[in-house]
């Protein structure tokens, strides 16, 4: 099936009219500080019970359960579980749809058969992939429902490109002869890309350039086209991947490490190496053999300089810098999130930890994240205890954290992302598989 995929040409004339749409959308936004004179934002008060027993919310905010696990859906299958990372795009006409990650392995339900799909266990199609929601973008009515990518495992995040598609990402490098890999007839741990106006199950080719690793969540710059790449291991470090052509993830391209010179350790367990709020110059090195069939890319980074980081997870662009989180770095391991302000051939690139988790209240192992149509960043919790209490946390440009909402689920959040106007926030209950819409009043 086409892939529908910008190049070049397409890519720099439409760039500024996908920026434009990506900064309605909440998906590309500038963080503002309060203006002068103007009180500090604190919050939006105290969470209220939710007599439904699933989200407490502040007063004011509301949500509404868009799509839920075993569904039907319009293809003729159900909705797969494990729902994870999300994008929201703009369809015109009317519409809105979200491309929904599913974070399944072989052993799990795929929801109905799966025509097609990249990989197979025992000769069975994998039942991860993506489903997408099409929705009226006035009413949130759901318009359809279907599966849009398969034989994936793990599809843990991703992130949107300015070209209208979803990078859909695998946090499972493994394969034949591989841990966990008996059964499996390819090597996994890729990137595939769905483009936002798929009609049904597209055809899953992995970006190999982009290299194999323990993918979690992916951004672009829109002025470069270049992409951001987070790992979700312990002694994991930050991907940049530089396409031959913008716009054309699939004509391949060079992959690269960060490296912050003075930084070799960026997760603050033993020493403070990286205090908040200190800019460093950041560099990249070359990576090659980035197929990387042992599995090893990141400390063959290492080796090279690259610096470490604790469990990259979400990621997020701003209009001129991007976010990423730590689940597990930091001082009390807590969590962390880092801004990345890219130099653009202007000057280096610059590179601050932000925020640094010093109690379970202001956050505890933020995973997803966004930033908000008003600056603020939106981050969801993936506690790794034994009863867990996740929360989605908000997070000012001044980095003072609140509460926005508390999950009532014994499971994760995850996949926020706003509606191009503005006025959804929606996310995902990991499992069983629930899709929420919130609304309420924003501060601006």
């Amino acid at each position: 099936m086409p892939r529908n995929i910008l190049h070049r040409r397409q890519f720099l004339t439409q760039t500024g009219s996908a920026f434009a749409a990506l900064v309605a959308s909440g998906c590309i936004t500038k963080g503002v500080p309060a203006p002068s004179g103007k009180k500090a934002f604190t919050g939006y008060g105290q969470l209220k019970p939710d007599p439904n027993g699933l989200l407490n919310l502040p007063e004011g905010f509301s949500y509404r359960l868009i799509s839920s696990f075993g569904d039907k859906m319009d293809d003729g299958g159900t909705v797969p579980n494990k729902a994870d990372g999300m994008g929201c795009f703009d369809l015109g006409n009317g519409e809105i749809v979200l491309i929904r990650n599913h974070e399944l392995v072989a052993a799990d339900g795929a929801g109905g058969s799966i025509e097609t799909g990249f990989g197979t266990f025992n000769g069975n199609i994998l039942p991860g992939g993506t489903t997408n929601i099409v929705l009226d973008a006035s009413t949130l009515e759901v318009k359809r429902q279907f599966r849009s990518l398969g034989g994936t495992i793990r599809n843990c995040s991703g992130g949107v490109t300015p070209w209208n598609s979803w990078l859909s990402c695998e946090e499972a490098p493994t394969g034949p002869g591989q841990k966990y890999g008996e059964g499996l007839a390819l090597n996994h741990g890729w990137v595939f890309e769905v483009p936002a106006n798929a009609a049904g199950l597209t055809e899953a080719l992995p970006l190999r350039s982009m290299g194999r690793f323990n993918h979690e969540a992916a951004c672009v710059d829109p002025e470069t086209g270049f992409v951001y790449m987070t790992e979700d291991r312990d002694e994991g470090v930050l991907y940049r991947f530089i396409p031959n052509v913008p716009g054309n993830l699939s004509n391949g391209g060079q992959l690269q490490a960060m490296v912050i010179d003075g930084v070799p350790d960026t997760r603050n367990w033993n020493f403070g190496n990286m205090p908040v709020g200190k800019s460093f110059a950041a560099r990249w090195v070359d990576l090659e053999d980035v197929e990387a069939p042992k599995d090893d890319l990141r400390f063959r980074a290492g080796d090279k300089g690259a610096s470490l980081i604790a469990r990259g997870e979400g990621i997020h662009m701003g209009q001129d810098d991007l976010y990423f989180c730590s689940t597990s770095g930091g001082a009390k391991k807590l969590g962390q999130i880092f801004r990345l302000r890219p130099g653009r051939g202007i000057g280096s690139d610059q590179v601050e930890l932000f925020f640094e988790s010093e109690s379970k209240e202001q956050f505890n192992y933020g995973d997803n994240l966004c930033v908000s149509p008003n600056g603020h960043l939106i981050v969801c919790e993936d506690q790794y205890t034994d009863r867990v209490d996740n929360h989605i946390r908000g997070i000012t440009p001044e980095g003072a954290p609140y509460d926005i909402a508390q999950l009532m689920l014994q499971t994760e959040l995850a996949g926020g992302c706003f509606s191009p106007d503005g006025k959804w926030l929606f996310v995902n209950a990991y499992a069983p598989t629930r899709t929420l819409a919130i609304t309420g009043p924003w501060a601006v």
